[in-house]
């Protein structure tokens, strides 16, 4: 995994640059143009687009098909409107001068985020005094403090072994640490790559510790507000189809052929990650301390940044939310 130009929590994607997606409108005015990768919850956008929904709402988008982190570079550097990202790396592209506003809760990890354990580590507690393979001050880092904060131990418990996240799963088949700390699919990757391997905790032991949202930048969503709330109308159009059982075959083939992988490789992917209906979403933006949510989570992530020297200082962390478009929607429909 290449570490990204800004020190940062990150979860890369499995495809580099790859093109670009139009969706036109008989308007005048420049299309919004929105970064996203192939986390599950983002690929999921690709149902709004085979569908012409974006069209048919009136809102003229380009969507950049990037590398997770990359996506981030062409945000930081103005190439795009918006950015699909976690909720702590909104904070680290805002602690380095290029804030952001979270308008939509896509999801939350669910699984896919993972600590493995190589043979003989069958829970967290069997940790102790063993060396782990993560990624020092990315989320993965953050999901094995958690993890062992669950199980009533901490970090001096363990001995972290700094390793780049594509490079886990040789490093755990090698025998050189206990356990890994990973995504998908190099968490999967891993188990396959080691015989008796399993998985000791995830993101579904903490559901809300990573958020995946859609960030705007601040000055789009002052003057393209319009515009923006047709994207979250769009959105839930599209959470509304996903939810429905019936759509299934036809969305896994969608989003599988986006990564170039088979409906029946997608979907295991695509259950480690739990997308949230309106009324979901709606709980989670209320503000609140702990993971239920988004509010509290971000406060958490902001607390691990600082500890572990990802950026110096606290961010006041409300800045970068704002559920107004979303509870604007839901009014519509209720009314």
């Amino acid at each position: 995994m290449k570490q990204h130009s800004i020190k940062n929590l990150t979860r890369i994607g499995l495809t580099t640059l790859v093109g670009l997606v139009g969706i036109s409108s008989a308007r005048g005015e420049e299309p919004l143009k929105i970064a996203y990768s192939d986390w599950p919850g983002w690929v999921a956008w690709e149902i709004g687009i085979e569908k012409g929904w974006f069209e048919e709402e009136g809102v003229d988008v380009e969507f950049l098909w990037f590398d997770y982190v990359a996506s981030m570079d062409a945000y930081v550097a103005g190439q795009v409107d918006a950015v699909t990202m976690t909720n702590g790396d909104a904070l680290v592209t805002g602690a380095t001068g290029k804030p952001s506003v979270g308008i939509i809760i896509n999801d939350f990890s669910n699984g896919n985020d993972m600590i493995v354990g190589g043979p003989g580590i069958s829970s967290i507690t069997d940790l102790k005094g063993k060396k782990v393979g993560v990624e020092e001050g990315f989320v993965c880092h953050l999901l094995l403090l958690k993890g062992l904060s669950d199980n009533g131990m901490t970090a001096d418990d363990v001995t972290i072994v700094n390793t780049p996240t594509n490079e886990t799963p040789q490093v755990l088949a090698s025998g050189a640490v206990s356990a890994i700390g990973a995504w998908q699919p190099n968490s999967g990757e891993a188990l396959k790559q080691t015989p008796g391997s399993t998985r000791v905790y995830s993101s579904a032991d903490s559901p809300g510790i990573i958020y995946d949202l859609l960030f705007v930048s601040p000055e789009s969503l002052e003057t393209r507000r319009d515009d923006w709330a047709k994207v979250v109308k769009v959105w839930y159009r599209i959470v509304d189809y996903l939810k429905d059982e019936d759509n299934i075959d036809e969305a896994l083939e969608i989003l599988s052929a986006r990564v170039n992988l088979s409906p029946a490789e997608y979907e295991p992917l695509f259950a480690g990650t739990y997308i949230l209906s309106l009324d979901e979403a709606k709980e989670r933006w209320e503000e609140a301390e702990g993971l239920d949510s988004v509010y509290g989570s971000t406060e958490f992530v902001d607390d691990f940044n600082v500890k572990f020297e990802v950026y110096d200082n606290p961010l006041n962390t409300t800045q970068y939310l704002d559920p107004s478009l979303t509870e604007e929607y839901a009014e519509s429909v209720e009314n």
